[in-house]
């Protein structure tokens, strides 16, 4: 029996919805799947039914009279018991105001409605296998005392598998080879690496940025679950409004990360993710966005991210353009010095631009 089988053979879905058709739906959809799944029209009973049976996960509406879905997630939240008991809003409501308000009262996910159930599943199977292993890391958190006198990795191996998952989960929205987040984490060391090099970075870039930029990198775009497709995978030019859109991919991700920091505060992994989520797209400059850092008021990692990043995106067939070539994307990246890049991190891309090419023919 696999995994997904073992969670769908004792994972409880409710389901929240004051549409009887929607709610039917789901339903069945989610029993066919092998679940066992609470439905409820409103969202009083389902607070109700949570405290008496906890669910593992909580597919939940937002328009609802008496109390909308945001006022039932603050109420999950807000109570010791339920608080961690993951929350996808499927919802009509597709005004990015909406979707980062989800967030904030503690959403783990958005899908917007017609909603195609081979999506919904997925998200419900990605976010059961991430809150086994949230349940796996606080069992083995509980017994850390017990375990070695030497130093605990302050990163386990539970808690990458859950980056990896959650960045993978980003990744399926635009890319379907699967292997950006590869090559970006890869690049990112390498460029670290290289910038430690000199006399400026030599203190500053130690072991632990190094292992810490590979594992934080692949967060980079997580916000992207929260952009809907036909904004994130148009096929033409975007408008002004939707690539406002576009942009809130990095609030929404870091917001998200906001969340496992209030858990874990000192954690220099998350706190490095949520950094490099927030601000990848700031421009030397002060250009770019959300907030238009400039300078080394951007975050190292994050200037490091934007390089690697604009790199593999130059060199990747989207939706809106083909392929560049390795020496049209190093053009513009060299070009994009003191304005778009710090200019150190190109100097350091320079001196590894070869590398770079090798890695991409090998990670297609």
């Amino acid at each position: 029996m696999g995994v997904m089988d073992k969670l769908q053979e004792t994972a409880n879905i409710m389901v929240v919805d004051d549409t009887p058709a929607n709610l039917n739906l789901l339903q069945k959809m989610l029993q066919d799947k092998g679940y066992r799944v609470l439905a409820f029209p409103d969202g009083k009973m389902a607070l109700a039914a949570a405290v008496r049976h906890m669910p593992d996960l909580i597919l939940l509406d937002i328009n609802m009279p008496e109390m909308d879905g945001f006022e039932v997630c603050e109420r999950l939240k807000a109570d010791a018991a339920l608080k961690e008991i993951p929350v996808i809003f499927i919802s009509a409501l597709t005004e990015t105001a909406n979707k980062v308000k989800a967030f904030s009262v503690g959403g783990v996910d958005y899908v917007n409605k017609p909603f195609q159930f081979e999506e919904v599943n997925s998200r419900v199977q990605t976010h059961l296998r991430l809150r086994k292993l949230q349940l796996e890391l606080e069992r083995h958190n509980l017994h850390l005392e017990d375990m070695v006198k030497e130093k605990v990795r302050e990163i386990s191996d539970s808690q990458l598998a859950t980056i990896n998952a959650i960045s993978k989960l980003a990744e399926s929205r635009d890319d379907n080879t699967g292997q950006h987040v590869e090559r970006t984490r890869t690049f990112c060391k390498i460029l670290a690496e290289k910038l430690r090099e000199t006399s400026r970075y030599k203190d500053s870039i130690e072991a632990a940025f190094l292992e810490n930029i590979y594992h934080a990198a692949p967060l980079h775009d997580i916000g992207k679950v929260g952009i809907a497709d036909n904004i994130l995978l148009k096929p033409g030019k975007l408008t002004l409004e939707e690539f406002e859109i576009i942009k809130t991919h990095t609030v929404i991700g870091a917001n998200t990360l906001q969340i496992a920091r209030s858990k874990y505060p000192r954690n220099a992994l998350i706190n490095m993710g949520i950094a490099i989520t927030h601000f990848h797209h700031e421009k030397w400059d002060g250009s770019g966005y959300p907030v238009g850092l400039a300078g080394e008021d951007i975050p190292l990692a994050a200037r490091i991210v934007a390089v690697a990043d604009v790199y593999d995106a130059l060199r990747s067939k989207r939706p809106y353009k083909d392929a560049f070539t390795h020496e049209k994307s190093y053009a513009i990246i060299r070009e994009g010095s003191g304005s778009h890049f710090d200019p150190a991190l190109v100097e350091a891309f320079t001196a590894v631009e070869s590398e770079f090419a090798n890695i991409r023919a090998e990670m297609c």
